[in-house]
């Protein structure tokens, strides 16, 4: 198998990307990292390699219109930087399930007339 061919795998570990210092936890959330993917283009998005050779980054001139890098396809829906911000970090909790700990009965409430 090429180095073009190969299989893109998901870089998450049981939900988070630990390569990555303020990346956030999708664990619990319901939704799946996604393996990275190459655009038309031929620039795998999503490998947190942030330079390829086919970019036009990589290739930029005078000549170059910026709106060739615009659109869904340079933009991971699971591994981009946009999961960092505070915003979307509040989406992934809302997510979660509730802890419901130490002291939480899922059908009594066990501090009625306690305070």
């Amino acid at each position: 198998m090429g180095k073009d061919n190969k299989k893109l795998e998901p870089l998450d570990i049981d939900g988070t990307m630990p390569h990555q210092i303020s990346a956030p936890s999708f664990k619990g959330t319901g939704i799946k990292f996604q393996p990275p993917f190459k655009n038309e283009h031929g620039v795998i998005i999503g490998d947190s390699h942030y330079s390829s050779q086919n970019s036009p980054l990589e290739n930029w001139s005078e000549d170059t219109d910026p709106a060739i890098m615009s659109g869904d396809e340079w933009v991971h829906p699971t591994n981009d930087i946009g999961w960092n911000t505070t915003e979307n970090q509040e989406i992934l909790e809302e997510k979660r399930e509730p802890k419901a700990y130490p002291f939480m009965h899922p059908t009594i409430d066990v501090s009625k007339g306690q305070d």
